[in-house]
Formats: C-alpha cells, sequence, structure tokens
C-alpha cells in the first residue's frame, strides 16, 4: 500500500503540505493559552493574527495595503460586492458568467438578480466540450454587460482561461470585472495588478493548504468608495470605537466590507499555512505538479481513458479529470485507490487528480497500475 501522504492527490479540495499537523497543533494550543488567559491581551493577539492572515494573502497577489479583506468563503465575498455595488448599476443589464464557474457563485447569483433586476447571462461550453471556450465569452460580453464573473480555472476540468485576453475585452466594453481565483491560488502566479481587474475571491484551501472559513476579498482601492456595503457594523467604520449610533461613516478602504466582530478563528487557524507558502519556491511546487500531471496523462492515453482536462500545461490549473463513463465506474475506482493508499474523490463519472507538494513521483506511477487494475474490475 502506498503512504498516504505520498498518494495525496486532493490538492483541489483541502491541501496538504509537510509539517501541517504540527504548525497547526502549535497554533491553535498557542491561541486557546492567549484566549483563556484571564487578562486582556485577547483582541490585540487575535486582530494581529488577522492581520497577519491578510497581508500574506495581499502580498501572494500583489495588492496594495487596504483592499483586501476577510470573508467566510467565495459564495460569501461576491455576495458582499455585488450587494454593494451602487443600486442602479446592475438594473436591466447583464451579469456574465460561465456556465463551468464553481456552482455555488451561480446559485448565488440566479438569486441576487431577482432582487437587483439583472439578466443572468451564462455561457455554456459548446456541443461535446467540457469547458467554455474564452471566444464564447467574448463574443457574449457586450456593453450591457455590467458585472462579469470569471473563473480563473474550472473546478470541474482545470482548463485555465486566458485571463488577459478576457480583461482587455471586458475593459473596451466598460464592465466590472471579478475573478474567482480559488483552484489556482498558490500554484500559478496571479496578481490583481496584471491584468487590472476589479474585485478577486477565493478561499485558503487547496493549494494554499489552509483552514475552511478563511476566506478572502479583494477589492480595487479606485472602486471601494463607491461601494456601500448593506451588511455593516462597528467594524465598517474608520473607528470602530464610535459608539454615536447617529454618525456611522464607512472607513475609506476595504475595512468598509468588514460587519461586526470578525470571525478569526478561521484566519488564525491558516496562518501557519500560508505561512509555509510564501517561504516555497513557487516555481518548484509548480514544476513538480507538471512533472507528475505529464504522467498521469501519458499513463491513462495508453489505458484509453479519456480526459476532461486540457492536455496543455498552459491551458490548465493543477488537476486533471479522468471520464470514467458512469458514476458508478468511478465510485468502484475511487474505492480501489482509496484501499491502496491514495487520496482522491468523484464529481459523476469524472475522477479528479491533483499531485502536489507531497504528492510524489513514485507513487504516481504506482497510482496508474493501481488505476489499470481498477478499471478492470469496475
Amino acid at each position: 500500500m502506498t503512504e498516504r501522504k505520498a498518494g495525496y492527490f486532493l490538492y483541489h479540495s483541502i491541501g496538504q503540505y509537510p509539517g501541517k499537523e504540527a504548525e497547526l497543533s502549535d497554533a491553535m494550543a498557542e491561541l486557546a493559552s492567549v484566549w483563556s488567559a484571564p487578562d486582556d491581551q485577547q483582541w490585540s493577539y487575535m486582530l494581529g493574527k488577522r492581520a497577519e492572515f491578510i497581508d500574506l494573502w495581499r502580498q501572494l497577489i500583489g495588492a496594495m495595503e487596504g483592499s483586501v479583506t476577510t470573508c467566510e468563503n467565495v459564495t460569501q465575498g461576491v455576495h458582499m460586492l455585488t450587494t454593494s455595488l451602487p443600486a442602479d448599476l446592475l438594473r436591466g443589464r447583464k451579469v456574465l458568467v460561465a456556465a463551468d464557474c464553481f456552482p455555488s457563485n451561480h446559485f448565488l447569483l440566479s438569486r441576487l438578480r431577482e432582487r437587483f433586476d439583472f439578466e443572468l447571462k451564462t455561457v455554456h461550453p459548446r456541443q461535446g466540450a467540457h469547458w467554455v471556450a474564452d471566444e464564447d465569452m467574448i463574443a457574449e460580453w457586450d456593453r450591457d454587460v455590467a458585472l462579469a464573473l470569471i473563473s480563473w480555472v474550472s473546478s470541474t476540468t482545470s482548463h485555465k482561461v486566458d485571463l488577459d485576453a478576457l480583461v482587455s475585452h471586458g475593459r473596451a466594453m466598460g464592465s466590472l470585472i471579478g475573478v474567482d481565483i480559488t483552484q489556482a491560488a498558490g500554484l500559478l502566479p496571479f496578481s490583481v495588478f496584471d491584468p487590472e481587474i476589479d474585485f478577486a475571491v477565493s478561499t485558503s484551501l487547496k493549494w494554499m493548504c489552509g483552514a475552511p472559513g478563511a476566506g478572502m476579498l479583494y477589492v480595487r482601492p479606485d472602486l471601494i468608495g463607491d461601494c456601500r456595503p448593506e451588511l455593516r457594523g462597528w467594524f465598517s467604520q474608520d473607528n470602530p470605537f464610535n459608539w454615536d449610533i447617529g454618525a456611522f461613516d464607512y472607513a475609506p478602504d476595504i475595512r468598509r466590507f468588514d460587519n461586526g466582530t470578525p470571525a478569526i478563528l478561521p484566519a488564525a487557524a491558516t496562518v501557519p499555512a500560508l505561512k509555509w507558502h510564501a517561504g516555497t519556491d513557487r516555481a518548484s511546487l509548480l514544476h513538480h505538479n507538471r512533472l507528475l500531471c505529464d504522467i498521469l496523462i501519458d499513463g491513462v492515453d495508453a489505458l484509453g481513458v479519456g480526459l476532461l482536462s486540457p492536455r496543455e500545461r498552459e491551458d490548465r490549473g493543477g488537476s486533471l479529470m479522468l471520464d470514467l463513463a458512469s458514476a458508478e465506474a468511478a465510485s468502484k475506482t475511487l474505492a480501489d485507490l482509496n484501499g491502496a493508499g491514495y487520496s482522491a474523490d468523484t464529481r459523476g463519472a469524472s475522477l479528479r487528480l491533483s499531485p502536489g507538494i507531497q504528492t510524489t513521483e513514485d507513487a504516481t506511477r504506482v497510482l496508474l497500475d493501481v488505476f489499470a487494475w481498477a478499471l478492470n474490475r469496475a
């Protein structure tokens, strides 16, 4: 049986790194000690951890101070931004999204269109295609599109869009442009200024190896002043300790997207992972992933298994999705892989494999042998 760490292919889901358990345990033990002490030092410590989380994210995506804050998840981040926009910006216009976006975002936008009276324009893959083509997004992207939400990398196929081309077209159309970077954040290079976008959202899971509930929202500094978040509270102010209930005023920066007392625990639990990531050689992380994905592609080609992800490195994130013809076959194959020490998952008839820092080349080659055996059983 393959050692479970070496056979970990779930970087599209949670993400692990060497020493994660020990570092997380130490961080939570320290937090428990501070939070349980009979003194008044808790809040300075906790808010410092949140600030550290924000700064690490800000450095990763090249964002300016005062432009990144926390949220619980990507869906909440999209909601925070969308509902803060001027009331007449979306009314009677379009919001553009691809059908292979993270479904949760589509669920949200489908509900918001009723309230804000916009047309939700969903671009679908062509007949027989697995992902939405960039040129089809551009063809539907006209001057009536007030806002476009781009999935940088699809969670269903690992297809990576041509962000430069899409943002360039969107700028010409005068649209606001948001990007969900969740599926490749921490693996592929990304900057909010190259190309310049209006907002970005991400979780701290997957390649970032953090904790659930530790989301990130970036908003372009020049846009922040036009936003009036509806969920607001004492932390939305420049001075949170203003108690005059008739004198509320939004903070001039991203803090206006905060509201009540922030949920700091997820951010504090994620700081060790973000610090680990900041200290790694990111080019080596990507090279390792590409090497193992190439081995997998060659192996599944030899087995005659369909590939649902792009073949070319530059066209995909760090995952490979394999077509196993039926959900039953995928489920049986996954059970056999799990039994042999491998961690992966399925979505319907698709088997998802994402090799990362702990995944080894030897384990990847053995996986192909187990996979061949499992396919025959299935």
